[in-house]
């Protein structure tokens, strides 16, 4: 069946699987490419600029007006989030575990509950409360474990990168605008910081491929899909697929480094992950079909 014949929630369905499923293989790739962070970080956001403009000018000459990057302050806003959370996610990824980074990471979606009950008095139901509480134990076990480990920096960057794309996301809802340019966009502003850091500390990379591969097309094509899927469906079946870096990125790099997740973390991880899966589904049955609109 032709993608345009799809419903659209099967669109959303297809373009936010893959955008997880792309996004999970984000790590493995940054650590195959065996270089220094800030040398990282400009590098996979500069190719991720120049995708986004070559897209943009393509769409432009074929439409005679390319997409809305900012549409106005709220963009530049969400714009900076994204941007920060790039630069936090890079500092965790080389600051502690996979495993951490990864069921860390799937916090995300509680903080948007809390960020939407505060600005835009979303008030969480009692299921949201509850999941909220156990994912809150999850990640203590695990940042618990990392500050005896020596990966209480990497873990609170981690923490500190989901809240910045909550932050986003929930900009993105209450505008009701369209933003899914806007991350590839955004990512000039870690490019500037790891330039800037680079230039300092020195530029170091042992194996260019892969962050080329992850800056032209891993990273644009997550950032764009995970960005656009929330156009078919619904906020609590979109955050669904971010499951799937948080489930399979530790696989990876299992498979990959034979980096062997501590019992903290899986634990911690099992807690997050059953947690976040029930209040997601739980979302998604209450959820009537008049919620979910197309473009």
């Amino acid at each position: 069946m032709p993608f345009q014949s799809l419903s659209p929630h099967a669109k959303g369905v297809i373009i936010t699987f893959l955008g997880g499923l792309a996004l999970s293989f984000d790590i493995p790739i940054l650590r195959l490419s065996e270089g220094g962070v800030w040398a990282l970080l400009f590098v996979r956001s500069i190719l991720t600029v120049l995708v986004a403009v070559i897209v943009w000018s393509v769409i432009r000459a074929r439409r005679g007006v390319g997409p809305t990057l900012f549409h106005d302050w709220r963009g530049v806003l969400v714009a900076g989030l994204y941007g920060l959370s790039t630069i936090f996610f890079l500092l965790s990824v080389f600051n502690t575990s996979t495993a951490n980074v990864a069921f860390i990471l799937a916090f995300n979606p509680m903080f948007g509950a809390l960020l939407s009950w505060i600005f835009l008095r979303e008030r969480p139901d009692a299921s949201t409360w509850a999941a909220m509480a156990a994912m809150t134990l999850g990640v203590v076990i695990i940042v618990g474990d990392g500050l005896e480990s020596g990966h209480l920096f990497g873990d609170l960057m981690a923490a500190l990168s989901a809240l910045s794309i909550a932050g986003a996301l929930t900009v993105s809802r209450a505008s009701r605008l369209d933003f899914g340019f806007t991350p590839l966009a955004a990512a000039i502003i870690p490019a500037i910081v790891g330039a800037a850091v680079s230039m300092k500390v020195g530029f170091t990379i042992e194996h260019p491929g892969w962050i080329i591969f992850n800056g032209l097309i891993l990273t644009p094509f997550a950032f764009w899909a995970l960005a656009t899927g929330p156009r078919y469906l619904s906020a609590a079946e979109s955050g669904m697929f971010y499951l799937l870096e948080t489930v399979l990125a530790p696989v990876w790099v299992w498979l990959i480094f034979l980096e062997t997740p501590t019992t903290a973390t899986l634990v911690g991880g099992a807690i997050i992950l059953a947690a976040l899966a029930a209040h997601s589904i739980a979302s998604i049955l209450r959820q009537k079909p008049a919620s979910i609109h197309a473009p």
